[in-house]
């Protein structure tokens, strides 16, 4: 059992949704928005997430308008979006009908005046619930302390740093609300190779 959600963003073949699902992860993101590198569609989305059990499916997206974002929440079967934005104060999508979990510059997450701002802006525009999503801190305890309180202040997710010893460390120290990890592709179907990933993952487990 992992010590805390993770999220597995990226995934794009089977072998990593199968996988990531039976190591424990909450959710697998697929990215959905076909302007965004590495995109699904929406035939093959469904059919990986049809070959796992127990999971969150989450769909990432850009600058997508809301009701094209619905549309694919419900084609897919979404349980959630991550959204993919630029920097400064966007529109944001309008009339999301799941929670968001959005993407934020560190210019975001460590200015206060922009960290306020922001809140409000998610508030108002998202009633079904928001996160944010941010790069773990720097391995310094200043850091650390400064993204605790943070993680107190709204749901943080944070990327998970690819060092085992960090990952723990980040998840240990800040107690965010969960870590998101990245896929990978396969070196030949069927094929893939799950050294760093299963690092990771070990490295979570609760004691």
């Amino acid at each position: 059992m992992l010590a805390l959600p993770v999220l597995v963003r990226g995934i794009n073949n089977l072998s990593d949704a199968r996988y990531c699902a039976g190591m424990g992860a909450q959710g697998l993101i697929f990215t959905l928005d076909q302007q965004l590198p590495g995109a699904l569609d929406a035939a093959t989305a469904r059919e990986l997430a049809g070959w796992v059990a127990g999971v969150d499916i989450i769909g990432e997206f850009g600058h997508v308008a809301g009701a094209e974002i619905n549309r694919l929440v419900e084609e897919c079967d979404l349980s959630g979006v991550l959204l993919r934005l630029d920097r400064g104060r966007p529109a944001w999508p309008q009339g999301l009908a799941v929670p968001v979990l959005v993407e934020v510059p560190e210019v975001v997450l460590t200015h206060p005046d922009h960290l306020a701002a922001t809140l409000a802006d998610l508030t108002a525009s998202f009633p079904a619930g928001f996160a944010l999503f941010g790069e773990a801190p720097r391995p310094y305890a200043t850091d650390r302390a400064y993204y605790h309180q943070l993680a107190r202040q709204a749901p943080l997710w944070l990327a998970a740093p690819a060092d085992p010893t960090q990952a723990a460390d980040t998840a240990q120290q800040v107690h965010p609300a969960g870590l998101i990890l990245s896929g990978g592709d396969e070196l030949k179907p069927g094929l893939r190779d799950f050294t760093e990933l299963e690092a990771v993952f070990e490295a979570l487990e609760e004691a």
